[in-house]
């Protein structure tokens, strides 16, 4: 079928039964539900059916021979939207562990719960086919729109951007980034190198003409953590501090060793104030200068960047604290926006973190 064809035929089917589903009417006809669910937003954008969660329902005064008006031949809306019946399901694909995440997805769970909408989580692998997968199930089952928190490892970009950019459902990446390739898939992160610029800052506030940045290799914001750090430094006029990349994947020492060589470094006091990413390898550290009986902050000024379990540590922790609830919130109200009114503008939303001030960095 045309698509001219498939919508006078759910214009019909609609006139002839009332209300029908997408399930239903998928299987009739032969086509995906996915394409259906697209052409069932259209003629609702169109004024010729009201849009409910898992189909459509007759509107009244509406036939099959609006479709053919000159107005649905543009495109073009009416002036007002026609109600909908049922608050949209969204679907919400997260990677498996890591704790960063669980405030991204409380952000967006209780802006679900505010504002009565169906969240459905979907939990991928590493892989492409495993998103993808999950995604197509998240359709077939009556997701409207999806929030999409992909595993950061995903190979190749390219690959993983054509297919963003081949949704047919509408789509926010959430604490992610994509190019031009992901088409009209909409995104919401927070602004990680302004966080770091924000931690240098305060440690130069300080007195400190030397700030060092300790970050894990295998964080997807640890790029973005990194160029803030150079770019704040470079404008406060610092001299360059050294960058370590630690891991924690293959045949990685163990914790204490991966700090070896910072240790050194502060013992000889080339280094006397670090931003550390994440908590848990700040936490680490601090332990393995108290073990060659260096103190923090005296000997090191230390932040740390996330602020997950920072005040929990011996020594609580100075830390920037990226604003992962108000993430999950606010990509859940842009994929309800884009769902209400599929003309808005496409958005790239920057949220701004925040420095949370305690006893690491010798401030207090």
């Amino acid at each position: 079928m045309l698509a001219d064809e498939r919508r006078q035929a759910i214009l019909r089917a609609v006139e002839r039964e009332g209300s029908i589903t997408v399930k239903e009417l998928a299987a009739e006809m032969g086509v995906s539900a996915v394409t259906l669910r697209q052409d069932v937003r259209e003629l609702a954008d169109r004024g010729l059916l009201n849009r409910v969660h898992g189909g459509a329902r007759v509107l009244a005064g509406a036939d099959t021979a609006a479709a053919e008006a000159p107005g649905a031949r543009t495109g073009a809306r009416p002036a007002a939207r026609p109600a909908v019946g049922e608050q949209p399901t969204v679907g919400l694909v997260v990677p498996p562990g890591g704790y960063y995440y669980a405030q991204v997805i409380s952000g967006v769970q209780d802006a679900a719960r505010a504002r009565g909408v169906r969240v459905v989580l979907a939990v991928a692998g590493e892989s492409l086919a495993e998103h993808e997968e999950q995604v197509r199930r998240l359709a077939a089952g009556g997701a409207d729109g999806l929030l999409l928190m992909l595993h950061p490892g995903l190979r190749p970009p390219a690959r993983t951007e054509q297919w963003l950019g081949g949704l047919d459902l509408p789509a926010v990446l959430v604490e992610r980034r994509a190019g031009l390739g992901a088409g009209r898939v909409e995104q919401v992160t927070s602004d990680h190198a302004y966080g770091a610029a924000l931690a240098v800052r305060h440690l130069a506030g300080l007195g400190h003409d030397r700030v060092a940045l300790v970050a894990r290799v295998e964080s997807p914001n640890t790029p973005l953590i990194s160029a803030g750090w150079t770019e704040a430094s470079a404008a406060l006029g610092l001299a360059p501090g050294p960058e370590y990349r630690i891991t924690t994947s293959g045949e990685a020492a163990a914790s204490d060793a991966r700090f070896e060589e910072v240790v050194r470094a502060v013992q000889a006091g080339e280094v006397r104030a670090a931003l550390v990413h994440n908590d848990i390898d700040a936490i680490a550290l601090l332990g393995a200068l108290r073990a060659k009986g260096l103190r923090v902050p005296e000997d090191l000024a230390l932040v740390s960047y996330d602020d997950e379990v920072a005040e929990l540590s011996e020594i609580p922790l100075t830390a920037v604290a990226p604003p992962k609830q108000a993430v999950g919130a606010w990509a859940l109200d842009l994929v309800l926006r884009r769902l209400a009114d599929p003309g808005t503008p496409l958005a790239e939303i920057l949220l701004r973190p925040e420095l949370r001030v305690r006893a690491s960095c010798g401030a207090e």
